[in-house]
């Protein structure tokens, strides 16, 4: 077999190359504008071939390419990857020499990686998102015209718009409100298919219809959820899985002292983690027992602490149900 250490850059690659069988070994550096990494990797379809490479942005194509040509290829955990460094110089071809030394002495810290569907759910709601965070960002600046008018009225009422657009502004005012409010009107049109592609995908999929189940779970929540975690029985439980999306302490403890736990270490995936919140402050005020836990918190810390540990307790929850409750047709839901 040939194995490959590749240290990726979005422009270049750095390869270490080994033979396995004849024991030939080389080095190389690939440029990827010329198409120069697309050539030499297409003259090995057909052979035995593993490519390793540490977790990165800005790989899609080169993964597209590795998968047209039926090569295998390992993505590593760039922590860890590092810590497996005997030296401390760091440079493109000691990465890539690293890279071979830890496929070859398996050792190589393989990270699971999600499917192109997976990964083409999850760009559906991630466009969303950004959609309706432009959205709001629209609304708040016809807020603010307004405010600065004496309107007191929200101008997402249909009466409030209506005041808003009877009010006499200055030129440039004006422009603001006009271009402010066209692009409020065609964020809302974008909107409405993706909801409606959201919608649809939840009725299709068991374990988004028991997520929905849960306070503060609608099918925005629990699609991202879905998409994010993909295949539950990676996770050994459930603590696991709120490490995996960054909403567990850090840990600074020591010696014989007490335990010492600071923020959530706000680790892995973002939008997941704002969603999860937002739907804690649902959960919060629609259900008692939510609402107990959560006061309590906050008396404790304050509210938005009291809302991360919300939030954590609530995914650990809803990560136990889908593994573990049964369908209704009697076999375990995941999130295949």
């Amino acid at each position: 077999m040939l194995i490959i250490g590749c240290d990726y850059h979005p422009s270049v690659q750095q390869i270490a190359v080994l033979d396995q069988e004849t024991g030939e070994y080389q080095e190389l550096r690939l440029e990827h504008k010329n198409g120069e990494a697309e050539r030499f990797y297409r003259k090995l379809a057909g052979r035995p071939v593993r490519v390793g490479v540490e977790a990165t942005g800005g790989m899609r194509w080169f993964e597209r390419l590795l998968g047209e040509l039926k090569l295998e290829l390992w993505v590593g955990d760039p922590a860890r990857v590092r810590a497996a460094a005997a030296r401390k110089p760091k440079t493109d071809k000691e990465d890539a020499r690293l890279l071979l030394r830890l496929m070859e002495e398996n050792r190589f810290p393989r990270i699971w990686v999600p499917t192109l569907e997976q990964r083409d759910a999850r760009q559906l709601v991630l466009h969303r998102h950004r959609l309706v965070q432009t959205r709001t960002r629209a609304k708040n600046q016809l807020q603010a015209l307004a405010t600065n008018e004496g309107i007191q009225k929200r101008v997402s009422t249909q009466a409030g718009q209506a005041e808003l657009n009877q009010a006499a502004l200055s030129p440039w005012g004006r422009v603001r409100r006009q271009d402010w409010s066209e692009l409020l009107t065609e964020l809302n049109q974008r909107i409405v298919p993706l909801d409606q592609a959201l919608k649809q995908q939840a009725e299709q999929r068991a374990e988004v219809q028991l997520l929905k189940t849960h306070p503060g779970v609608g099918p925005v929540v629990a699609a991202a959820y879905v998409a994010t975690l993909c295949d539950p029985k990676r996770f050994a439980n459930s603590k696991q899985v709120a490490a995996y999306l960054g909403l567990v302490p850090q840990e600074n403890s020591s010696g014989k002292g007490r335990q010492r736990l600071g923020h959530i270490t706000k680790q892995g995936n973002s939008l997941l983690r704002g969603l999860l919140v937002e739907a804690a402050h649902v959960a919060v005020r629609y259900e008692a027992e939510w609402k107990r836990k959560y006061t309590r918190l906050a008396m404790k810390k304050n509210r938005s602490i009291g809302n991360w540990d919300s939030t954590t307790s609530s995914s650990r929850n809803r990560t136990r149900s889908p593994v573990r409750m049964q369908s209704s047709l009697g076999s375990p839901v995941g999130f295949s």
